[in-house]
């Protein structure tokens, strides 16, 4: 699937739930627990996403010519947000990946139900997925 394929499967199940951000916010824990996790001794403080108010752990690396990503935080709205990212991101070639426009994080109201620290980390962790793309297509 696309990354603009997956958005738009994102923004489907979101506007599911109307205008009530309760039951947004429980679908972001419950992605948050499908979570592809990172392995504990990946868990180090050069995986760990600078800007997020909690702890978050993402690991990057290239599987033929895709970028996979894993990760894990110490929060659970936080590890909602990295798992939705994981999802649209994940398994796509680095190009995609660095030019991914991720519009649905608008689209569905994510940025503006976050507090600004919260919102602050959601862009650390795309630019550094963003960044980790460009680094591993560097490899080839």
């Amino acid at each position: 699937m696309s990354i603009e394929e997956i958005e738009n499967e994102i923004i489907e199940e979101f506007e599911f739930f109307g205008d009530d951000w309760e039951p947004k916010y429980e679908h972001l824990i419950d992605l948050g627990k499908s979570l592809p996790k990172i392995k504990e001794e990946e868990k180090t403080d050069e995986k760990i996403i600078k800007g997020c108010q909690s702890r978050v752990w993402l690991n990057s690396e290239k599987q033929g010519d895709k970028i996979v990503f894993t990760a894990d935080s110490d929060a659970i709205i936080t590890k909602g947000m990295v798992a939705l990212m994981i999802r649209v991101l994940s398994g796509q070639n680095a190009k995609d990946i660095i030019e991914a426009k991720l519009d649905f994080v608008d689209k569905i109201g994510l940025k503006e139900h976050l507090s600004p620290t919260r919102a602050n980390g959601l862009v650390s962790m795309i630019n550094r997925m963003k960044m980790d793309a460009l680094r591993l297509a560097g490899n080839d």
